[in-house]
């Protein structure tokens, strides 16, 4: 028991320096050798926190997802709800990308285009965490259709879609063409469709926002 806390930090060290490599490399792209080398371990002391090159990648999935709750969704949740949480939720998500939290931008973007057809455990880690994203911007949304502070027939699932799509574009746009104005772009691509869909009664928490 005594060791349980160092073996819990080198197993966090760990994936955290995994998530980092498969935001660049993919999930199939992390090598034991390489995690060994990079962290000063030996390549069975690492093995053994794991068992399985599989298991690593569904624990690394485990860590970005902590991650990705820290920075973008708990500090959302953190305001009430309504079209400030939505505005919040994706200005969070660009600040995540844009600031290279993960150094390959967004960790769940790179690992989805990798394992989108591949049936198997990691596809399924993969896609469960897209759907509670793509859950909460919906439901973010209809709750404030509830509130009064979206039109009526916003529909939730179609305004997650397109937020989502204007997110995704920035990040792909940055990392292919080195293009920071991407963040810029995206920006104004949420502003002006949250002020499409907002009522009167919104107070628009985008306009003296930075960026």
């Amino acid at each position: 028991m005594a060791g349980r806390p160092r073996d819990d930090r080198t197993r966090h060290a760990i994936l955290r320096r995994a998530a980092d490599i498969a935001s660049v490399n993919g999930l199939e792209g992390l090598s034991i050798g390489q995690l060994a080398a990079d962290l000063g371990v030996s390549k069975s002391g690492l093995f053994g926190y794991f068992g399985s090159k599989e298991e690593l990648q569904l624990a690394t999935i485990r860590t970005a997802a902590g991650v990705y709750l820290d920075e973008v969704v708990r500090p959302a949740l953190a305001v009430p709800p309504g079209v400030g949480r939505l505005w919040l939720l994706c200005d969070r998500w660009l600040s995540y990308s844009e600031r290279r939290v993960f150094p390959g931008g967004c960790f769940f973007f790179t690992v989805t285009a990798e394992f989108d057809a591949r049936p198997g455990r990691v596809r399924d880690a993969v896609a469960a965490a897209g759907r509670e994203w793509s859950r909460l911007v919906a439901g973010t949304i209809d709750d404030a259709r509830r509130l009064g502070e979206l039109a009526e027939d916003t529909e939730p699932d179609q305004l997650a879609f397109e937020l989502i799509a204007f997110l995704e574009t920035a990040n792909a746009v940055s990392l292919l063409y080195d293009d920071p104005v991407a963040y810029r772009r995206a920006r104004t691509a949420v502003r002006r469709r949250l002020h499409a869909a907002a009522t009167g009664s919104a107070a628009p928490p985008w306009d003296d926002a930075a960026g």
